[in-house]
């Protein structure tokens, strides 16, 4: 990752911070029974945090994460890819029918690769339907596309089996691309075997799963061994000016 790179990554950062700030300052919402009993501060922090983290992980984490991956040698890149294709509407079925029997209460859990390779089984019907995919961040290496729908950290069901049946399309029109369910960090620590957010676990196997990335995962497969470390480590020299930032603004 060169100068370039980290800059632009570090000014993401930056610029969310701001940007936070900027909204915070100017919410004159009123909101009684919270002033009541919280102090101006911390009514104040309160609304800081809760729109930093929707900003970050909406947009912010999908730029960091294309800069990683260009970076990493990608030809190509693109967030908020929109994928349109044709898929055989018995595959289609089989999807929603899968999702379905995951979703029902039962013991049925998700296995990716069981998964896929049931429904790629399915011999293709000849009428199909059009299919538009919007994936959170695409981009290619080697010729060979990757698709990645990129979650907060603990996701709802709703969101994870729309995801995966967004993946399971896109594998079924381009069998050799790569596609992932990415969280971009861990919040039950950095080893993938202590997450333990359980709404959504019984879409895909969150532990074994190799399309779900979790944490320092993310980011290797986005560019490479340590790219973890190096996030961390651009976002902790922003942080000694933001921290700064918002120390003042407290005063």
């Amino acid at each position: 990752m060169n100068d370039n790179h980290i800059n632009a990554i570090a000014n993401e950062f930056r610029s969310c911070v701001e940007r936070t700030i900027t909204r915070v300052e100017s919410d004159s919402g009123n909101r009684p029974f919270h002033a009541a009993l919280l102090s101006e501060e911390a009514l104040f922090w309160s609304r800081f945090e809760r729109s930093f983290s929707t900003s970050f992980g909406q947009r912010v984490i999908e730029k960091i994460s294309e800069i990683v991956a260009i970076s990493n040698g990608a030809s190509q890149t693109k967030t908020q890819k929109h994928t349109v294709f044709n898929i055989p509407n018995n595959q289609l079925t089989a999807i929603e029918n899968h999702i379905t029997e995951l979703r029902s209460g039962g013991n049925i859990r998700g296995n990716w690769d069981t998964d896929l390779q049931n429904i790629s089984a399915i011999a293709s019907s000849p009428e199909t339907t059009e299919i538009r995919v919007i994936s959170d961040l695409w981009w290619v290496i080697d010729d060979v596309n990757h698709y990645m729908s990129i979650k907060t950290v603990k996701p709802n069901i709703d969101q994870t089996a729309e995801a995966k049946k967004d993946l399971l399309k896109l594998k079924l029109f381009d069998p050799g691309c790569q596609v992932y369910f990415g969280l971009y960090y861990n919040p039950y620590g950095d080893n993938r075997d202590n997450y333990n957010w359980t709404p959504p676990m019984k879409i895909f196997n969150f532990i074994n799963d190799d399309c779900v990335l979790i944490g320092e995962k993310y980011w290797e497969v986005l560019g490479g061994q340590g790219t973890y470390n190096t996030i961390l480590n651009i976002a902790r020299d922003v942080g000694t000016e933001t921290i700064n930032r918002l120390t003042a603004l407290r005063n």
